[in-house]
């Protein structure tokens, strides 16, 4: 069976709680188990990390290259526009991985425009709340046929 890392950055443990205006109401919890529910449906295992410890984070993806998972998709949260630490870890992967956010990250605040992981990603999706995701796993079922 196919493989596949979900990892979750800083603040996504507030998912349901923090800014329901911009994130909606549905919790990590909800999110992963829609994943699992897909990834089961599509005969992929989804093993979901989150924390709110960068170092924590790089060491995950260092442990991702380690066990030789299939894919990665990637919400870093803020992360995503200035950790080039956990940029230089997900580099190290040899499978493709996915950025994505619930929300559109290039209609919010300026800071928000610029990823330092989006040219080295197989692709971004943005924009589309908990959907974002599940349109990041099937991308990465295709990607890893």
């Amino acid at each position: 069976m196919k493989k596949v890392l979900m990892l979750h950055g800083i603040n996504h443990n507030m998912f349901g709680k923090r800014n329901p205006e911009v994130y909606g109401t549905i919790t990590l919890e909800e999110i992963d188990r829609q994943l699992k529910g897909l990834g089961h449906e599509m005969e992929i295992e989804v093993e979901s990390f989150q924390t709110n410890f960068e170092g924590e984070m790089t060491e995950r993806i260092h442990q991702g290259y380690k066990d030789n998972v299939d894919a990665v998709i990637i919400n870093a949260g803020a992360w995503t526009h200035y950790s080039y630490g956990i940029r230089d870890a997900l580099d190290i992967l040899e499978v493709p991985f996915i950025e994505v956010h619930m929300s559109n990250i290039h209609a919010r605040d300026e800071f928000r425009h610029k990823s330092v992981f989006a040219d080295i990603a197989q692709g971004q999706i943005s924009g589309f709340g908990v959907d974002s995701y599940l349109l990041a796993l099937r991308a990465c079922a295709s990607l890893i046929k």
